[in-house]
């Protein structure tokens, strides 16, 4: 028992006591993209050094002036880069295990919104509420960013401003067009529905607007590692990976 005028100690709640802050679905849903995502770097990577220059409109070529060269070596020899070599050509198994990440992508995305749409999830745990949109607030929340200021206990129970509207660009704006542009570039789907491609403008610009929505996922994926662990990297991973944590709502005194 604790002396007169002495506050209770808190210990660590053991692993009975901690409670489920992500469901199974949505952590199977979290890796399995997760290992897609990063499937589908690695070989677009290798699919855009057939070609690294881009381009807007329907037709792209060498004798046309990109908007955007990324001044690498290419696998190609008829693309002129300066280097005075060519990359042995990857382009057969990159491009099939682009497609193969894709579908696996495309299906964890749908059954994650389609989960999370019928459970209340985003309207829950994502959807801001209108007072928090405000200018001062959305403010206030970019500052404590900027000032890397350590999040609380509590917030491993919820997800910041910042963090809820990031989440849902990437759900419900940079993913789907990543995968309508994806899709665009494929001349079978196109044939089916042409609107895919000329929508947007033709396979050019559907091929820049693919590589800029690649661009920026990286990114977000990049400021999230960096978050994970300046919040806290084990309690965050294991939260992620078991799906429970220890509720800071909850203090266990020590006898």
């Amino acid at each position: 028992m604790p002396e007169r005028g002495q506050a209770p100690a808190v210990a660590v709640m053991p692993a009975a006591q901690q409670q489920t802050r992500h469901s199974i679905l949505v952590r199977v849903t979290h890796w399995l993209s997760t290992l897609a995502f990063l499937a589908l770097l690695v070989t677009g990577g290798e699919i855009v050094l057939s070609h690294p220059r881009f381009y807007w409109g329907e037709t792209g070529n060498v004798n046309m002036r990109p908007w955007l060269n990324l001044h690498l070596p290419s696998s190609r020899g008829t693309v002129p880069t300066g280097y005075g070599y060519t990359l042995p050509d990857q382009n057969g198994w990159s491009r099939y295990l682009h497609f193969q990440s894709a579908w696996l992508f495309v299906a964890m995305g749908l059954l994650y919104v389609v989960w999370g749409v019928f459970n209340g999830h985003f309207r829950r745990n994502l959807l801001p509420a209108g007072s928090e949109l405000s200018v001062k607030t959305l403010g206030a929340s970019l500052w404590s960013h900027v000032r890397f200021e350590r999040p609380g206990p509590d917030e491993a129970w919820s997800y910041n401003l910042l963090q809820r509207i990031s989440y849902l660009v990437v759900v419900f704006a940079l993913a789907p067009l990543t995968i309508w542009t994806g899709l665009a570039m494929s001349f079978g789907f196109v044939s089916a529905f042409p609107a895919t491609v000329s929508l947007l403008g033709g396979h050019q610009t559907a091929r820049s607007l693919h590589f800029i929505a690649t661009i920026l996922l990286t990114l977000f994926l990049l400021v999230h590692v960096f978050m994970i662990a300046f919040a806290g990297f084990v309690s965050r991973m294991r939260a992620m990976i078991t799906g429970r944590v220890a509720d800071p709502r909850v203090v266990v005194p020590k006898e």
